[in-house]
Parts: structure tokens; sequence; C-alpha cells
């Protein structure tokens, strides 16, 4: 019992700390642990999962209930002439005389207050599987909220790295402007000395153009990702300021498995619960005994003062003897429950084994994808360079130097998606074995 009211209790105090925590410590610049941490606090679906935790406590205590006595209190007041019930209350208020005839003793009155105790003697195991099942489920919710937090902090991860591509391609769409620019500026001068035919410089004033677009859409999707990070983090915002340099690189799982995923875990222990309901519902088969015991006062008013107490006591046996089958179809239910828990646990084994090999191949190629590109990004810089010299020299036309800007603005749009997306990849393969994305602080 002190383990449940202090289950309670840790559970609804930690669903109030997400509020407190939210007003008061929304950090200006945020690093990717921070956020993890954040996330894990101010989320909805972590704090739905607390609440879920707190649910199965009580259950554990509904379930637990059975071992306990029942005590009741009644009371009531009634008047009545029928022969029977008036020859009753007669002798249950002492106020017997021999004068009375027992077939018309007239009309009487009776003020009763009756405390009563029961107490379950025996249920054919229904209560204990019962508390089985519950302390089942409140494990696997315990589970489940391991597994909500895995979730949510890879959810954190690719949108943090999500705000880190989308910058790095304002970045990237800036230069090609600024780049165009200058070009612009050398064509012009170029063109006032009758160095170059007008439509050279047009072909430029287009290009500046459409990159003048790109920025735009840039920063559009650079706006989109600081919202999708800030409602991840179950806040509201407008700006968001990441510290890329301070957020560690998440060590890679040497020998990938799902075994240790939390789903996996909380499966076995609904398994379980499916089991102790099987057992709950064989409970028809067999009788169940009570004990039980009263107190009773009575006190009447139409035939005097009288006043009586009196008490019972006992055992009782009840056995169902048919029922319609009820408990044959209850039992079925609870098998074929079972088995469907079975099969579903084996779903989720081939889907998650799926997970590991998709995700481990995805950061294989996002690693090469790296390197590749990272020699792109420098060619094509060379290139960019060289054009630009040679295009103030009026050796090439507009057209080869626009060629020439877009190919590494493409390189460096490039290289940024494929760092963001290791980084995410990274965090992919390690929320399919199962593992946190940072170590909880």
């Amino acid at each position: 019992m002190v383990r449940i009211i202090v289950s309670v209790c840790l559970c609804c105090a930690l669903s109030h700390l997400p509020a407190v925590f939210a007003h008061d410590s929304v950090p200006d610049v945020w690093t990717c642990p921070e956020a993890v941490q954040f996330a894990l606090m101010n989320n909805p679906d972590a704090q739905i999962a607390l609440k879920r935790i707190a649910a199965s406590a009580a259950a554990i205590q509904e379930a637990n209930s059975a071992f306990y006595p029942q005590l009741g209190v009644q009371a009531g007041y009634s008047r009545t002439n029928n022969p029977m019930y008036s020859f009753g209350n007669i002798l249950n208020q002492g106020v017997f005389t021999n004068s009375i005839d027992f077939n018309d003793p007239g009309e009487t009155d009776d003020l009763q207050f009756m405390l009563q105790l029961t107490y379950r003697i025996y249920n054919g195991g229904r209560s204990r599987a019962g508390v089985a099942a519950a302390n089942a489920q409140e494990k696997a919710a315990m589970l489940q909220e391991e597994a909500v937090k895995r979730s949510l902090g890879f959810a954190v991860v690719k949108s943090f790295f999500n705000i880190v591509q989308a910058r790095e391609n304002v970045s990237a769409r800036q230069a090609a402007v600024q780049a165009i620019e200058a070009s612009i500026r050398v064509a012009s001068a170029r063109f006032e000395e009758g160095d170059m035919l007008k439509q050279e410089l047009l072909n430029l004033q287009v290009q500046q153009s459409l990159a003048g677009e790109d920025l735009i859409q840039a920063q559009h999707g650079f706006a989109l990702s600081q919202q999708g990070f800030l409602n991840v983090l179950g806040v509201t915002g407008e700006q968001v300021n990441i510290d890329l340099a301070n957020t560690p690189l998440q060590p890679v799982p040497s020998q990938p498995d799902f075994k240790d995923r939390s789903e996996i875990k909380a499966m076995a222990f609904l398994i379980q619960a499916k089991q102790a309901q099987i057992r709950q519902a064989k409970s028809g088969y067999y009788p169940t005994a009570d004990a039980f015991g009263s107190y009773q006062v009575d006190k009447g008013f139409e035939m005097g003062d009288g006043s009586g107490d009196s008490w019972m006591a006992g055992v009782r046996v009840n056995m169902t003897l048919f029922d319609g089958k009820q408990t044959d179809a209850r039992v079925q239910q609870a098998n074929i429950a079972l088995d469907q828990a079975k099969k579903e646990l084996r779903k989720i084994e081939l889907a998650y084994g799926l997970e590991i090999r998709q995700a481990v191949l995805n950061l294989d190629q996002t690693d090469k994808r790296c390197r590749v590109t990272q020699k792109m990004v420098t060619s094509a810089k060379e290139s960019a360079r060289l054009f630009r010299e040679r295009f103030k020299a009026g050796l090439v036309l507009s057209s080869e130097l626009i060629d020439t800007e877009n190919r590494l603005t493409e390189a460096q749009v490039r290289h940024a998606m494929a760092n963001a997306e290791h980084r995410v990849a990274v965090a992919n393969l390690r929320r399919a074995c199962g593992l946190l994305q940072y170590a909880e602080k």
C-alpha cells in the first residue's frame, strides 16, 4: 500500500512540474540536450504518459480493495399494518404482550439503524488475479512512458537539426545572392565601358531575381522549422536560437538491437496481464464464500416507547450451477485477447527488426554523403572563384558564371542537408535500439 501511495503522489507531483519549468526556465539559447530534457517535462505526450502511470497505480489500489472488509450503515423509518411485518416490529422493539392478536397485531412503525460488515473469504482466485493484472498493467504503463521519452527525444533531435539544415540553406542562398550582386556590379561596369552586351547583364539580373526567390523560400522554411521545434518542446514563440557548437555528438550503438526497447518489455507485461485476466474469467467456475455480521437497533412510537437491538453473524457460500455459459464466453474472450497480444508482440518484433536494419543502412548512406558533398563543396568553391576572376577579365559568358554559382549553391545545400541528416540518422538508430538520446541529468 505504501508503494501505491508513493507512486500516485510522485506522478501527481511530476504532473505539476512542467508548468513551473515552462514559464521560469526557458533558455534563450538551446543546445540539443537541453531541448530534449525540456521536452520531456513540457511536451503533452510526456504529461499524458505520467497520467497513465497514475491511473495504473489507482487501478492497483482498486484491485487491492477486494482483500479488505466492507463496512456499511443503513437507516430508515417505516409504517405498516401487514401482520407479518407488524408482528416483527413488535418483537424487535420488545413490546409484545399476550393481548396482541397474531392475525391482526395492528399498525406499527419502526425507526431502524443497522451496521453491516461483510468480508469475502473466497472467490475462486478472482481478486488475486485482478491484483496481478493491475500490477502488470502498471509496469507496462511505466515502460510505455519510457518509450514516449525515447520517441520524444528523437523528435526533438530531428527538429533541432531541421533548424540547423534550414539555417545553412538560408546562408547558402544569401551567399548566392551576394555573389550574383557582385557579378552584376562587375557586369554593369563592363557594360558602361562597352565591353559587354546588354543581354549578358540582363541574364545576371534575371538570375538575381531567381536567387532572391530561393532565399525567400529558404527563410520561410527556416521559420517553419523553428515553429516545429517549439511545438515539440510544448511552448510557443517566434524565434529560436540554437547552439550547435555545444551540442555533443551522440555515440553510435556498437551492436544495434531492439531487445531493450521499452515497447517490447511493456508488451511482455501486457501479456502477463492478459494471462491474469484469464484466471479472473475462470473464477466464475468456482463458488464464493462470504463472512458477514450486523448490529441492528429498532425504535417504535406507535406501540408505546418500545426499543430493542439485535445482532447476526455467519458465513454464506454461493455456487452458480448454470449461468447460460456466461463464464465460458468470458474465458474464451480472455484467451482470444491473450492470443492477440502474443501476435502483436511478434508483429512489433518484426517491425522493430526492420527499423534497425533501415536505420543502420540510412546511417551508412548519410556518412558517405557527408564525405562526398564535402569534396563537392571544396571543388565548387574553387571553380566559382576561378570563373569570377575570368568573368572580370571578360573571358567567360554570364551564363557560364550563373551555372557555376548555381553548382556552388547546390553543393552547399546538399552538404548541409547531408550533415543534418547524418545527425538525425544517429538519433534514429539510438531510438530504434531503445536508447535515450542524451543521458538524463
